[in-house]
Formats: C-alpha cells, structure tokens, sequence
C-alpha cells in the first residue's frame, strides 16, 4: 500500500475512536490538525483549527508516531490539559520553502489540476510566494516586511497581502494583513484606449500568416482571452463555444460584428499550431504573434473593444458578461469605464430611433 493509502486508515482510525485529531502531509513531515486552545500570547479567544508540527517524517514509522501523538493530544484536549508549553517552538522553524511546499499539496489536495488552477498557482501564488527568501524561518514579521516592500496601493500589493495570508492561516500564524491591502481595484486602474472597429477591420488585412489572421479574426469577432484561441469548438457555428480548460468554465459567444465571421473566414477557421504548458504560456504565444505582425494594439485590445461593442448592440449586460466568461461586477467595473462619449451618444440614437420605443405621456387631461 502507498503512504497515502497508509494516511487514509491512520485517519480513518482515528475518526472512528472519536479523537479529534488528524494527520496531515506538511511537505516530507507530517503535523497535527484540530481544534486547539489559542497559543500564549495570541489574542484569539477560544479554540480554533490548528496545525501541530511533529517533525515526524512523511513514512511509515513517522505515520504511526503520528498516529500515537494524535491520540496523545486527543486525549489531553479532552481532558482539558493541552498545554502548548509541552511543544516548545514546535512547527516555528520551518523554512518558507517548507512551508510553500505543503501549501501546494494543499491546494492541489483541494482542486483538481488543470491549465486553470496550474495558471493561478503559478502566476497568482508562486509570484507572491517568490518574493520571500525561501531559506528563511516563516514568522509574521517576515510576512509583513515582504508585503511592505510592495509599491502600495497597487495590484501587486493587493495580490502578495491575500497569497501571503493565506500562508499565515495555513502555517497556523496569527497574521491580519487586510490594512496593508491599500486601495487598488480594477476602477483605479487608467483608462484604456480601445481601439475603434474600423481600425480593426483594416489591421485584419495586414496579417500575411493565413492562420495568425484567422486567430486575430476570431478574437476580434468574440472578444476572446489569448489562451481561449485553442479551447475552442466550432460546431455550433457562428456561435462559438469555449471549453472548459480555459479560464473561466465553459460559455458561449455570440460574433459582433456577424458579418465578421464570413469577412474574416471564420466558419472554416486555421488556427496556428500553438503549444504550451500552460495558458500563460499559450497567452504568450499570441501576444509575440501580434507583436511580430505588427499589430498596433495589444491582443486585449481586442477584448475590449467587444465589450464596448456589446452595449453599441444592445446586448444586456448580464449576457455580456457571461459570454466574456466573467461576472456582471466585473464586466462593469473593468469595461464600462472605457465607453468613450460617443459610444454613449450611438447608442441612445439607436435607442431613440426604435418605432417601438416607449412614449411619452401627452400631459392632456
């Protein structure tokens, strides 16, 4: 049988004798996890879910090891005796490198691996994670001065106070880094130029690569994410369906401009025979593409100029959102920041325009 295999019956045992304790995989240790009184010092009340680190390694004979303290401290905390006095600095001298390592078996213990969860892990987490010495002991102080060191106010702030507190929680830490977070949302962000379609249209004739125009046609026509150009099925054509694996789950989306999608010979599309170990990396693909053919926007350019579209046409926002594969909050506070003006104007002269458009009162008795 594998360890894991061996960590399951330990667990099960100990549920079944109503211990109240479990064991967990810490990296290549093994800790402790129940609801233990607050440590000395701690301004938390009353019991809450902990970790306690044995040192004992992740085999066999540290699994029954294990297996004995939990049913040590079971007995202890039942009794009301726990005492953290009796484990000294136990668990307060692990690296950060440790640390990250059991995190990540957490996490994935948690989600299932896919380019999705293996894209924020990577670009989420491990760039947060990346920013702390890793031979270092994991303590508080070092977490704030790691977050401190961020310019405030800004998304990377806002990203390294939420991964690096999640580490603190995992890692048993008193830690509340919700004021260091600042300011930044997506609505303090500068607006974005976006560009308009006729521009679109001409750059599409300006890619000699059949495929990569194709590619800029697509994500033209449906507002598409970088990496979504190759999670796509085209069997419901002209609409067009995301699959799952992208980032988000699986939706629809319908072409603006429909016209686009003959233009731009999308009913038999030719995509570039992109490879990559992740979205990131197949993002990356497309924005060197763009940048190689002279494209004189960026890819999300694209993306944005759909969402704008969207309210030009009428779409509800609610529909909008869902087939930009995100929230109507988001939808809202990223894109409707950079209607222009004159997009505002288009629109309620098309509204205006409607013969069955609401009409006002006559005000005659």
């Amino acid at each position: 049988m594998d360890f894991q295999g061996r960590l399951k019956q330990a667990n099960s045992r100990l549920r079944t004798g109503k211990v109240g304790v479990a064991i967990e995989l810490a990296g290549k240790r093994l800790c402790l996890r129940a609801t233990l009184p607050p440590r000395p010092g701690s301004s938390k009340i009353g019991p809450y879910q902990q970790r306690l680190f044995l040192g004992h390694h992740a085999n066999p004979a540290g699994l029954k090891l294990a297996e004995v303290e939990a049913k040590r401290v079971g007995l202890l905390l039942e009794a009301r005796e726990f005492d953290w006095a009796d484990y000294g600095a136990t668990g307060e001298s692990r690296t950060v490198a440790d640390w990250i390592t059991a995190f990540e078996r957490d996490y994935f213990t948690r989600r299932q691996r896919s380019a999705k969860t293996e894209t924020t892990w990577r670009d989420d987490y491990m760039k947060a994670f990346g920013k702390l010495p890793q031979g270092a002991v994991l303590t508080v102080d070092l977490l704030r001065a790691t977050i401190e060191a961020t310019r405030p106010d800004s998304r990377t702030r806002k990203r390294v106070c939420d991964c690096l507190g999640r580490l603190a929680t995992f890692a048993g830490l008193e830690a509340d880094f919700r004021s260091l977070k600042g300011h930044y949302s997506t609505t303090t962000t500068e607006v974005r130029e976006v560009p308009p379609d006729g521009l679109i249209a001409e750059t599409w004739a300006t890619i000699p690569n059949p495929a990569w125009q194709c590619a800029y046609g697509l994500m033209a026509a449906y507002g598409l994410r970088n990496h979504e150009l190759f999670y796509l099925d085209f069997s419901k054509m002209p609409v067009l369906l995301v699959l799952d694996g992208s980032k988000t789950d699986f939706h629809r989306v319908y072409p603006l401009y429909p016209e686009w999608v003959e233009q731009f010979g999308l009913n038999c599309p030719q995509l570039p025979p992109c490879t990559g170990a992740n979205n990131s990396a197949l993002g990356h693909r497309v924005t060197r593409a763009f940048e190689r053919y002279a494209v004189p926007f960026n890819p999300y350019d694209l993306r944005h100029a759909w969402a704008v579209r969207s309210l030009e046409f009428g779409l509800p926002v609610e529909l909008a959102a869902q087939q930009m594969g995100h929230s109507v909050k988001v939808h809202c506070d990223t894109y409707h920041r950079w209607i222009s003006e004159e997009v505002h104007d288009r629109a309620y002269r098309v509204l205006m325009a409607r013969a069955d458009r609401p009409q006002p009162p006559s005000g005659m008795a």
